[in-house]
């Protein structure tokens, strides 16, 4: 069976496994990373949104043959030691602005959130509309409003 090596949350890993496996599944049933959660395995919800080299991206979706062994992988687990805190800022507001109803997708909303504040940064922006816009995790419960302003208050503490 081939072996498949990249950084997951800081930490070298190495699994067993056939290249076209998902890469959620690596993490929810080989690594016990339980974060992303598994909503339609085809990229739609992105409940399982998590980052590659700083990027948001769907394991749901990717087969962990296309990962090299110096790409890192963030979940939500990880997140907090992006910014060597206990929560990270994204989190925090998102319990300040009580957010989650359900919270099945909250952590797949947080990851995404975080990758596009950091996009809109590099590019020297605030987000817009049409950042928000172009979020498209589903949330069941509906807190659309609460995870903008969630958002909005925690993209200038990271």
């Amino acid at each position: 069976m081939p072996t498949h090596t990249f950084v997951l949350n800081g930490q070298q890993v190495t699994v067993d496994v056939e290249d076209d496996v998902r890469l959620l599944w690596v993490l929810r049933d080989i690594l016990g990373v339980t974060g992303p959660k598994y909503g339609c395995g085809l990229g739609v919800c992105q409940a399982c949104t998590s980052h590659v080299n700083g990027k948001a991206f769907n394991p749901c979706c990717t087969p962990v043959g296309d990962l090299q062994a110096t790409d890192q992988v963030t979940t939500i687990e990880g997140l907090p030691a992006t910014v060597g805190q206990e929560l990270h800022p994204m989190q925090q507001a998102w319990l300040d602005m009580d957010v989650p109803q359900c919270g099945y997708c909250q952590p797949g909303q947080i990851m995404a959130a975080v990758a596009k504040v950091l996009q809109a940064r590099a590019a020297g922006q605030q987000l817009g509309d049409a950042d928000f816009d172009q979020i498209r995790n589903i949330c069941r419960c509906g807190t659309y409003h609460r995870i903008r302003e969630a958002i909005l208050s925690a993209q200038t503490k990271f």
